[in-house]
């Protein structure tokens, strides 16, 4: 405890400083980059009554029936391919992915959204950020580091460029002004969005130490680190807060963070997707970024006081559960 107690003295005496290099997370100062994150059954025998109903009917009205029944498996077929995952060809799937990252960083969260929808499988390794002793071998020291096939890829957002060039068959021709479109919402994600989550995360000290009882709990740390991260963590985040909110002009943390969300469903302009019927990658690039805070505080009053949680869940639904594998 002496030790721990000393530790968290440390922490709290530094002087904080975030980076956002190119979508990726620091690991200097340590605690820092840990805060910015960085059935149904069928019941077959129930279904019997639908037999001698339609017996009763004249070969006309069976008729009628049948084509109503083929427009809903037609409407339920279009329903599922609007949210279906897109999974690259197998002769262009990867052999071997692994995912260096922190579970809480947004950037991390963007790669995992992309590999996520396109089930392309991932082995996680979780950095501690005190020791970093996983990614002692590398000599990029931020967060995300994806190994494909061994070989590097690193920043969040060249990282899905250049996976995407090596599984993805290329794209139809689109138009000029919807990739227009998908780059500059890629970059407000990166430029703007991510500027907005930590004085919304650790506004008070409450808010702080949900967020780091979610970033203890899903990090690589031991039972001392956990402790100390938490309390130390949450109050020095309180304070480091308050300087992004004067970094990036935030007078008003939620109305900010309401104002994005807001101004994401405009882009959205009725559509289900940035991306049309399907999403696109700035889609996924918000999805992923977001994807951190949406059960904690902020998130839960982002999503009750804007319109973005019908898109939110629509995402969910197309991304569905992680790809990953164990290590």
């Amino acid at each position: 405890m002496r030790r721990a107690s000393s530790f968290a003295s440390s922490v709290l005496s530094r002087t904080f400083s975030t980076v956002h290099d190119g979508g990726a997370v620091n690991l200097r100062p340590r605690l820092l980059q840990v805060a910015l994150f960085c059935s149904s059954r069928t019941h077959n025998s129930r279904h019997r009554w639908f037999s001698p109903l339609l017996d009763s009917f004249s070969k006309n009205s069976a008729q009628v029936v049948s084509l109503g029944l083929a427009g809903v498996v037609a409407s339920v077929a279009t329903a599922a391919s609007v949210y279906a995952k897109e999974p690259p060809p197998a002769e262009v799937m990867p052999k071997e992915v692994v995912l260096y990252q922190y579970e809480a960083c947004p950037f991390c969260n963007k790669v995992k959204a992309f590999l996520d929808y396109y089930d392309i499988p991932y082995k996680v390794v979780e950095v501690n950020p005190l020791s970093k002793k996983e990614i002692k071998w590398s000599d990029y020291k931020k967060v995300p580091i994806l190994m494909v096939d061994g070989q590097q890829l690193v920043d969040s957002s060249a990282i899905i460029d250049q996976l995407g060039e090596k599984i993805l068959p290329k794209k139809t021709k689109a138009s000029v002004a919807d990739e227009d479109e998908e780059t500059k919402w890629r970059r407000w994600v990166d430029n703007h969005l991510v500027h907005v989550l930590s004085p919304n995360i650790y506004r008070n000290t409450s808010e702080a130490l949900e967020s780091f009882d979610y970033i203890t709990s899903n990090g690589n740390f031991s039972f001392t680190e956990k402790i100390t991260v938490k309390y130390a963590g949450a109050a020095a985040m309180y304070f480091v807060s308050k300087n992004l909110k004067k970094k990036y002009n935030i007078t008003d943390e939620r109305a900010a963070l309401y104002e994005a969300a807001e101004t994401w469903v405009d882009a959205l302009n009725g559509r289900n997707f940035l991306g049309g019927s399907k999403p696109n990658l700035a889609d996924l690039a918000a999805f992923g970024v977001l994807r951190p805070i949406r059960y904690l505080r902020s998130g839960r009053d982002m999503v009750e006081h804007t319109r973005i949680g019908e898109w939110y869940s629509r995402m969910e639904k197309v991304v569905g559960e992680p790809s990953r594998i164990k290590a």
